[in-house]
């Protein structure tokens, strides 16, 4: 009878219940999800993971290795007769691809000449993600001084069918060559040579020496280019590159015109030698592995390079690493206490150990911070990062001696090591039957032997995010509350239920839509208006970024004068206090509701971008309140919450955070705040979506919690 009377009321389900009861409680949950969002960021190196080797068929160091002594003969005689064309720079442009390609033909191998041009960096919203960075080509002023000349030889393999290839890169300045470049020259042709005799090889071999005159990424970008998307040109528009040859200076031997192909890329190396840095006992392997927007390689491509170096070859790996929070004091006294609470669970259970020491703590959080900079940054580490635009797995690797290079007895060894470690790199990849796909695409590193994969990094962010609708849902429904209630003695007006208000149809919400629609449309006039700067003549950083911050404020001084102010006021509100109120909370809690979707959108794009933005984000939306409703409260508690407000929203704003960190990791009086537009402009210069981030959803954000600060109640 009770189920059929109308009148009966019906208990909530439990997920409403639930979300009844984190809505009311929205504070201590806002702040127990922060607490543990920050506690799991702290906690990822000792999460972290030792690496291993997912694909079975890579069997790294399965075979003896063939390189030997007589193939660094080889090396160092190429190695000699680059290095005598070091004080003729003009005439080494065109001598060292003629003597590469020479010694290339000598090996059997298909050879050719490619020729690209210096590309304009220059930001332009028309070519923002159009393509890869560096798209544009410079048509207008193609020149002699602009040209430049890859090196490209190939390999059929004997036992392949010539649809896969592993590539080699090998970039150099021709127009300033070191012996160190000779000597990644010369290590090249010595493996190249090797693998033209090698009766195992299933895939093709391209060995690419990338002329990077104008910059490591800019040749192999452009090779790339030509690879994946030939293009035809009629005589008109082709660029006669013989014009540029003079007298006995001409492109012998290959194919000058034709562009030969081998088949897909299965995986790519970039390795260079560079100079003795520091003094160690090993010889040094120095991994980049970040592309653009946060891409990663397959995670099993840099562990068999990780375990033939440090298993086979006995070389010192390491990763970027930032070394301003190895001496960080409250670091170690963060990673004292982890190691105490180890011990301490230890003695419990030995199952429940779960520490690190405080040293490997320590370097780990300094690795894993590199990792996230870097790929949220969304600039690639090396010229490997074109290969992963197109979805080719690639690493660039450095190798630095222990000894000076020019001791011959110890450059012939770190050679012989060199050699060893890509040939065995190649032979685990050709043993592959498909592509890279068993092991990570999403993780950071916290050291060279141990990552932090995509399930557990997400929790700490899934944790700081949360309070963000919670606190949303709360502010509005709160809102909904107060119109439905009489405010001297909290009863429900007429046509209001006596629940709590969700019913009623409230739309002062629009308002708070149209500010925040506004200030994104504003965001999005500044995100362009670096195009309109960059024609401006003899501009320098700080005058750029001047102009960029004046022109902001006064486009959005003309809107407001347009569209309105934000700090206006409904009419039919039942009292002006109640009105101003709702206003504000009602702003905040759009601007929440904004804030989460952009930060959830940004995860999907570059997740280490939208990581540290949470970081930065997260509490600059949850704290700030109105200057005035904290001046009325007049208490110690509203003095910590105004200072917390000033601190937050000065590191939140994108030029002040970064002249902060410049400066704590050097003087403050190298900085300048031209720095940033220097930063921004490599951002766009290289189509990172983390400018796209900043300025369309971070500084809009930053720009409505300053609204809210500064509301007149």
């Amino acid at each position: 009878m009770e189920q059929n009377n109308p009148n009966t009321k019906r208990k909530p389900r439990l997920i409403v219940r639930l979300g009844t009861f984190v809505i009311s409680h929205n504070t201590i949950v806002s702040i127990l999800c922060c607490i543990a969002g920050f506690l799991a960021l702290f906690l990822l190196p000792v999460l972290a993971k030792n690496t291993y080797i997912s694909e079975n068929a890579l069997m790294p160091g399965s075979a003896n290795p063939m390189f030997s002594g007589q193939d660094i003969t080889g090396a160092n005689k190429l190695a000699k007769d680059i290095l005598s064309w070091k004080f003729r720079p003009i005439e080494a442009g065109i001598e060292i691809p003629r003597l590469i390609v020479q010694h290339m033909e000598d090996v059997g191998a298909e050879v050719y000449y490619h020729k690209f041009y210096s590309q304009n960096n220059q930001f332009h919203p028309l070519h923002f993600f159009s393509g890869t960075p560096f798209s544009v080509l410079v048509h207008d002023n193609r020149s002699c001084t602009s040209v430049g000349v890859n090196s490209v030889g190939i390999i059929r393999a004997p036992r392949g069918d010539g649809k896969e290839a592993i590539v080699l890169v090998t970039p150099y300045n021709s127009g300033k060559i070191e012996l160190s470049e000779a000597l990644s020259l010369g290590l090249a042709y010595s493996i190249f040579s090797l693998l033209s005799r090698a009766t195992w090889l299933a895939k093709d071999i391209v060995w690419l020496a990338a002329d990077s005159r104008y910059g490591e990424y800019a040749s192999v970008s452009a090779w790339l280019r030509d690879y994946h998307n030939p293009v035809f040109l009629g005589s008109s528009g082709k660029f006669d590159f013989d014009m540029c040859l003079e007298g006995n200076h001409q492109l012998h031997g290959g194919d000058s015109e034709a562009f030969r192909r081998a088949g897909t890329m299965a995986a790519a190396l970039v390795f260079k030698i560079v100079g003795r840095q520091e003094e160690t006992e090993k010889d040094t392997l120095h991994i980049y592995a970040e592309a653009s927007n946060g891409q990663m390689p397959n995670l099993d491509l840099i562990n068999i390079v990780q375990y033939l170096a440090v298993h086979r070859q006995g070389l010192r790996v390491k990763v970027e690493t930032v070394f301003s929070l190895l001496n960080t004091a409250w670091l170690n006294f963060v990673g004292e206490i982890l190691e105490w609470l180890s011990k301490i669970a230890g003695s419990l259970n030995p199952q429940w150990k779960f520490g690190i020491p405080v040293v490997d703590y320590v370097e780990g959080i300094a690795t894993l911070a590199s990792s996230m900079y870097y790929q949220a940054l969304g600039v690639p580490t090396g010229s490997h990062g074109a290969f992963r635009d197109y979805q080719i797995d690639a690493i660039t690797l450095e190798m630095a001696p222990k000894i000076s290079l020019n001791s011959e007895i110890g450059q012939s060894a770190f050679l012989l090591r060199g050699g060893r470690l890509i040939e065995g790199v190649i032979r685990s990849v050709n043993n592959l039957l498909e592509k890279f796909h068993q092991s990570f695409f999403l993780y950071f590193l916290t050291s060279p032997s141990k990552f932090v994969s995509v399930g557990v990094y997400m929790i700490a962010f899934l944790l700081l995010v949360a309070p963000l609708p919670i606190l949303a849902a709360a502010l509005y429904s709160g809102n909904r509350y107060n119109d439905c209630t009489n405010k001297e003695n909290q009863t429900p007006q007429n046509g209001c239920p006596e629940e709590l208000g969700f019913a009623v149809g409230s739309w002062r919400w629009l308002h708070a839509a149209k500010v925040v629609f506004i200030i994104h449309i504003w965001a999005a006039i500044v995100s362009l208006l670096p195009y309109l700067i960059c024609q401006l003549p003899e501009r320098t950083s700080t005058a750029s970024m001047l102009t960029w911050l004046i022109l902001s404020v006064f486009i959005l001084l003309i809107l407001y004068r347009i569209l309105g102010s934000p700090y206006t006021y409904s009419a039919n509100a039942t009292s002006p206090s109640q009105s101003q109120t709702a206003n504000w909370t009602t702003l905040k809690a759009v601007t929440i509701a904004a804030a989460s979707i952009g930060l959830g959108l940004m995860s999907i794009i570059n997740f280490a971008a939208a990581q540290i933005g949470a970081v930065v984000l997260v509490p600059i939306c949850l704290i700030v309140h109105p200057f005035k409703h904290m001046l009325r409260a007049a208490s110690l508690r509203a003095v910590i919450l105004m200072a917390c407000n000033l601190v937050l929203l000065i590191v939140g704003f994108p030029p002040a955070a970064l002249l902060i960190l410049k400066g704590s990791s050097k003087e403050f009086g190298g900085v300048s705040i031209g720095d940033f537009w220097d930063w921004a402009e490599s951002l766009w210069a290289w189509n990172s979506a983390t400018y796209l981030y900043l300025a369309l959803v971070h500084l809009p954000c930053w720009v409505l919690c300053i609204h809210i600060l500064l509301h007149p109640l």
